[in-house]
C-alpha cells in the first residue's frame, strides 16, 4: 500500500502505525494507559482545553516561533535556500516545552500531583521541571549518569526549578536507561503520578499525544512558508533520536507530497563502526519501552548500547510513526556522524550567529550537504529544534579545550 493512496489516519484505535506501535506493557500499567487515553480523547474535543493549551503556548512559551532565512550561508553554498524554524527561541530553549505543556494540562485534569520524566540532553527534563513549577506539581527527572556529567548545566537548571534529578547508573547510563527507571517509578506510583514522556515512543497513546502536542511546529510552518516564499518547502529536515521534533514538523506535511521529508539520525563514529544511534538506518523491528518499532539489537534481540556526541539522539529506538513513514517511503532517513555535526555547529555559529543544539546540528549538516546539490530556486526548511548553550562543555572537550 502507498501512503498517499488513503487519507492519513494513524494511529488506528489500538495505537498501530501499520505493523508498528501498540502497547506492550505490564498489567499494572494497562489501567493507567486506558485512563490516559480516555482523558486525552475527551480533552481533544473540549474547546476549553484547546483554548488553555493555545494560550499557554502563546503567553508562556512565546509562540509562534519565527522562520529565519539563513541567507548568508545559502549564498556561500550557492545552491538551495535554507530556512530555520526557530524552536530554539521558545521558553526553555527547545521544542520540548510544546509537549510538556500539553501533558501537564492533562495531568491537572486527571488530578495527578506528581510528574516524572526521563531526559537525555536535559531539554525535556528542563521543560518538565518548568511546567511542574508553573502548575505547582512535584517533579522527579531520571537522567543517565553519563548525561548528568555532559549536561551539567541543564541538571542545575532542573534543580533551580524545583525538580529532583535522579542519576541512573545502570546499562549505558544514557537515555534508554533513564526511560527504564522512569517506567519503573510509574509502575510503583501509578495512582498519584503522571509520566510526561519526552518523545514519540512508548506505549499507546504516547506516540500519538506527544506528536499532537508538538505538531504545532508544522502547523505554523504550513502558513509561514507560503507567506515567505509563496509555496511549501521542497524539503523539510529534522534530526531524529526518539523523533518528537521531527514528527512535530513532519506531521502536517505528510499530506503534501511535493514536500520531501528527511529525518537525520546520529551516525556517531560511522555506521560501520557500530558506535552510533541510527536505529532506522541500521536497526530491525522489535519491541522497546512498550512499542514495536525499529531498534538496535543483537541477533538474540538484546538492545545494543548506542553512541552519539549528542545526548538527545543517544537512543536505540525510534517512534513507531517514523518506522511507518520509512516503510511507506513517505520519509527518508539518513545519517550524519559526530564530526559532520560538530562542523555544522561551528559553521552555524560563525556564519549565521546562531548557536544550535548538537542534536539540531545533525539536521543542519545534512541540509548544507543537500543544498549544495540543488538549484537556487529550491527551498529547504530545517527544524532548529533547540539552542546549544547546553552543549558548550561537550563542544569544548571535542575541540581539546576547557571552559
Amino acid at each position: 500500500m502507498k501512503l498517499n493512496d488513503l487519507p492519513y489516519k494513524f494511529p488506528d484505535v489500538n495505537g498501530h502505525f501499520g505493523p508498528y506501535g501498540g502497547s506492550f506493557v505490564s498489567e499494572t500499567l494497562v489501567g493507567a494507559l486506558e485512563e490516559l487515553k480516555s482523558f486525552y480523547s475527551l480533552s481533544k474535543r473540549d474547546i476549553s482545553f484547546k483554548n488553555e493549551f493555545e494560550k499557554e503556548l502563546k503567553d508562556f512559551v512565546g509562540r509562534p516561533s519565527p522562520i529565519y532565512h539563513a541567507k548568508r550561508w545559502s549564498e556561500q553554498i550557492g545552491g538551495a535556500q535554507i530556512f530555520f524554524k526557530r524552536e530554539d527561541l521558545n521558553h526553555t530553549g527547545a521544542h520540548k516545552v510544546n509537549n510538556t505543556i500539553g501533558q501537564a494540562l492533562l495531568a491537572k485534569r486527571m488530578g495527578k500531583k506528581r510528574v516524572i520524566a526521563e531526559t537525555g540532553a536535559g531539554q525535556h527534563g528542563v521543560a518538565t521541571a518548568t511546567v511542574a513549577a508553573r502548575y505547582g506539581m512535584e517533579c522527579v527527572v531520571y537522567m543517565g549518569e553519563t548525561d548528568v556529567e555532559r549536561q551539567a548545566q541543564n541538571v542545575y537548571r532542573m534543580k533551580l526549578l524545583g525538580a529532583k534529578v535522579i542519576p541512573v547508573s545502570s546499562g549505558s547510563k544514557t537515555l534508554k536507561d533513564a526511560l527504564n527507571e522512569a517506567m519503573r517509578d510509574w509502575v510503583t506510583n501509578v495512582e498519584n503520578t503522571f509520566y510526561i514522556i519526552g518523545t514519540v515512543a512508548g506505549p499507546h497513546p504516547y506516540p500519538m499525544l506527544v506528536r499532537d502536542f508538538n505538531s504545532v511546529v508544522g502547523k505554523e510552518c504550513i502558513w509561514q512558508m507560503p507567506k515567505m516564499i509563496g509555496k511549501n518547502p521542497d524539503y523539510v529536515i529534522a534530526c531524529v533520536g526518539g523523533g518528537s521534533n521531527a514528527i512535530g514538523i513532519f506531521y502536517d506535511y505528510i499530506s503534501y507530497p511535493e514536500t520531501n521529508l528527511i529525518g537525520v539520525e546520529a551516525a556517531g563514529t560511522g555506521l560501520e563502526t557500530g558506535k552510533h544511534s541510527a536505529s532506522i538506518s541500521a536497526g530491525e523491528p522489535g519491541i522497546l519501552h512498550g512499542t514495536r518499532t525499529y531498534l538496535l539489537q543483537d541477533k538474540n534481540g538484546q538492545v545494543l548500547e548506542t553512541h552519539s556526541i549528542s545526548a538527545g539522539l543517544d537512543y536505540p529506538g525510534v517512534g513507531p510513526e517514523h518506522a511507518w513513514l520509512k516503510d511507506t517511503n513517505r520519509a527518508e532517513y539518513v545519517g550524519i556522524n559526530d564530526e559532520e555535526a560538530l562542523n555544522a555547529f561551528h559553521e552555524c555559529c560563525r556564519i549565521e550567529g546562531i548557536i544550535p543544539a548538537l542534536e539540531t546540528s545533525h539536521a543542519i549538516a545534512y541540509a548544507v550537504k543537500l543544498a549544495s546539490t540543488l538549484e537556487k530556486d529550491k527551498n529547504i526548511l530545517v527544524n532548529l529544534s533547540g539552542r546549544g548553550d547546553k552543549d558548550m562543555h561537550t563542544v569544548a572537550l571535542a575541540g581539546g579545550n576547557k571552559i
